[in-house]
């Protein structure tokens, strides 16, 4: 998502003003302007070298509207100047923590199962398989139930899809996190079908599926997929709060030195946050 986000801002005022005004995005352009630098951005390092990427970007595209170089230059300086993201920065596990997962009811029922049965007749590291990228959609469908017996994967599929829902109060307070500054990162374990529910409910809105396992190859609670995270924002772990509705999956994140915090529902998640200092 970043790897685009610049050349979109670059060519024209008009982006380059969404840029800097949303929140996201202009946290996103932190990111990928650090990244093109491969160095921390330091205060004031943008006006001292004169051929930077941020001031060529800033002046392509101030010259597309006509509009002053420098108001361009200024703006996307105070976008890159930021020595880091406001922080603490968050890491959001997504299902059963901002979004109701269909596991538990509606997947047995698709099946005209109960939860025993089905966890009886299932392969037991198939999802885990899937859920790391080790597995295809059609390895998923042989693989499924232990006996190897077919299945309709797409209705599976929209039984899923009609299953997810924001938890209550949820989406006020990522809102609300968006627009005091804080920067939130999604931290999934799940398969490719994660874009299922982006299409459902547009989670990017609030934050980018940066770290989810069927990419990183990793799951909760492997210690190193928490130490890959802090090392991929260029953070210390001391600066990111960790949030998940399983309790061994936040052990694992404090054990590496990020701050965790058990969800059990929006009102004490954001009681939590602002004993962490996510002041809202």
């Amino acid at each position: 998502m970043t790897m685009l986000l610049l050349p979109a801002v670059s060519s024209n005022a008009a982006s380059l003003k969404l840029a800097v005004s949303s929140p996201l995005l202009r946290n996103l352009v932190w990111y990928e302007i650090a990244g093109i630098c491969n160095r921390r951005v330091e205060p004031g390092w943008g006006r001292k070298n004169r051929s930077s990427p941020v001031r060529r970007m800033a002046a392509a595209a101030a010259a597309v509207d006509g509009s002053s170089a420098s108001t361009g230059l200024r703006e996307m300086e105070r976008a890159a100047t930021m020595s880091k993201p406001k922080v603490p920065v968050l890491l959001l596990d997504v299902m059963g923590t901002l979004v109701r997962d269909p596991f538990y009811e509606d997947i047995p029922a698709f099946f005209g199962m109960t939860m025993k049965e089905l966890l009886a007749e299932k392969h037991p590291t198939c999802w885990i398989e899937f859920e790391m990228g080790q597995l295809t959609e059609d390895e998923v469908i042989k693989k499924f139930f232990a006996d190897g017996r077919d299945f309709d994967i797409q209705g599976l599929k929209e039984c899923m899809t009609k299953g997810y829902t924001y938890l209550e109060g949820v989406e006020e307070l990522l809102q609300r996190l968006l627009s005091a500054g804080y920067t939130m990162h999604a931290f999934s374990n799940y398969p490719c079908w994660y874009s299922m529910i982006e299409n459902t409910l547009q989670l990017s809105q609030y934050m980018p599926w940066t770290f989810v396992s069927c990419h990183m190859g990793l799951r909760k609670p492997d210690l190193e997929i928490y130490l890959e995270a802090a090392r991929r924002l260029k953070l210390d772990p001391s600066d990111c709060v960790f949030v998940d509705d399983r309790a061994k999956n936040v052990e694992a994140a404090m054990a590496v030195g990020m701050k965790g915090i058990v969800f059990r529902n929006a009102k004490q998640l954001e009681e939590e946050l602002a004993a962490q200092g996510c002041c809202l």
